[in-house]
């Protein structure tokens, strides 16, 4: 199992670590609610260094892109980020990804720990026209740090301005006295904040200076479990449960990251099937009866008839209501259609709701 740079950092802290994506993480310190209303009120710190990076370089890197990508790259300027996916040949998405232009001729993506190896080799096998490429992700830390206090408890740390940044844009700088520091504005918890890429080598230093900085904003750190939650709460998709290799994007409620103005992997099918119309939509519902909806469990309808299946499901810390996502039969996708959930052989009543659950 790999550790990140602050493994033993996670460690000295009290973390509850577990095996994730073939790395050490932690999932927990106080406990997911309470880290969970940090981010949500104050300001949290995830360590997600697990990630990876790719740097593209090259007069073709945009051609690379745009051929693997199913959005479109070209609209990206110096400083964008663009959210979007590698679709597979087959209908489904291979990863989705951060794709950040860095200059004309030079791009950093990002992907999920789980896929780093897969992706390389998908983008790879597509490099006909001798981009440079080069898999930076061993030698990168990420930290996210997220909460409505993020901007005030990082600002004396950096010349950048951080609360004139705008969603999905970045810039390079010095950020607690290390030069050539990415800060960008991405976020996957819906709470506001920064994610900041650096080498590893200033792991402890960086680590050590957020929290000396955000002291008085009783800044904390966060695990995977509340990342989980917080993301879940704004209906984002996690590879691996909502979206996979068996699932398109136009199921997946991702139609606005797939762009037929250029040619990609399998658009020509994705076009015919957002044409068509598909037989199964991601949904968002919350639980009307007690009941936690979990992965893979079964979405019935009246009858008792399986018309899905959950995908995630939590008790939101937020909302306190239990909240889930999952494929259902387009005829019972309409917002506030009443379903039932399939849980310990009972069903649950449930209705569908729209996205994000957290306003």
């Amino acid at each position: 199992m790999k550790n990140t740079a602050l493994t033993n950092k996670h460690i000295s802290l009290g973390a509850k670590m577990v095996p994730f994506a073939g790395y050490n993480m932690p999932v927990q310190y106080e406990g997911i609610n309470a880290e969970h209303a940090a981010v949500r009120n104050s300001v949290g710190v995830f360590d997600v260094s697990h990630m990876g990076e790719f740097i593209l370089k090259g007069e073709n890197a945009l051609d690379l892109i745009q051929r693997v990508t199913s959005n479109d790259a070209s609209k990206l300027y110096d400083g964008k980020v663009q959210y979007s996916c590698l679709p597979n040949e087959n209908g489904g998405i291979v990863d989705d990804l951060l794709v950040y232009r860095i200059d004309e001729l030079t791009y950093m993506l990002v992907v999920n720990a789980s896929n780093i190896e897969k992706d390389w080799n998908w983008i790879q096998k597509f490099n006909t026209r001798g981009v440079e490429m080069h898999n930076i992700s061993d030698k990168t830390s990420l930290l996210a740090i997220q909460g409505p206090k993020a901007a005030e408890a990082l600002q004396s740390l950096t010349d950048v301005d951080l609360a004139s940044m705008d969603y999905y844009n970045f810039v390079k700088g010095k950020f607690a006295g290390v030069d050539n520091v990415l800060v960008s504005a991405t976020g996957y918890t819906g709470a506001g904040g920064f994610e900041i890429y650096f080498d590893n080598e200033h792991a402890d230093a960086i680590w050590n200076a957020i929290f000396e900085a955000g002291k008085p904003f009783n800044i904390k750190p966060i695990g995977l479990g509340a990342r989980d939650t917080l993301r879940l709460e704004m209906g984002f998709c996690l590879y691996g449960n909502d979206i996979d290799d068996h699932t398109s994007p136009i199921e997946a409620g991702l139609g606005w990251i797939t762009k037929f103005s250029k040619i990609f992997t399998n658009s020509e099918a994705l076009l015919a099937q957002k044409e068509a119309g598909v037989a199964r939509k991601l949904v968002g519902f919350e639980m009307i009866d007690r009941g936690i909806p979990r992965h893979d469990y079964e979405i019935v309808d009246g009858e008792g008839n399986v018309i899905g299946k959950v995908t995630s499901g939590t008790q939101s810390p937020s909302l306190q209501k239990a909240i889930g996502m999952g494929y259902i039969d387009k005829a019972f996708a309409k917002e506030g259609t009443e379903i039932f959930i399939h849980i310990r052989n009972q069903k649950i009543l449930a209705k569908i709701v729209k996205f994000p659950f957290y306003k």
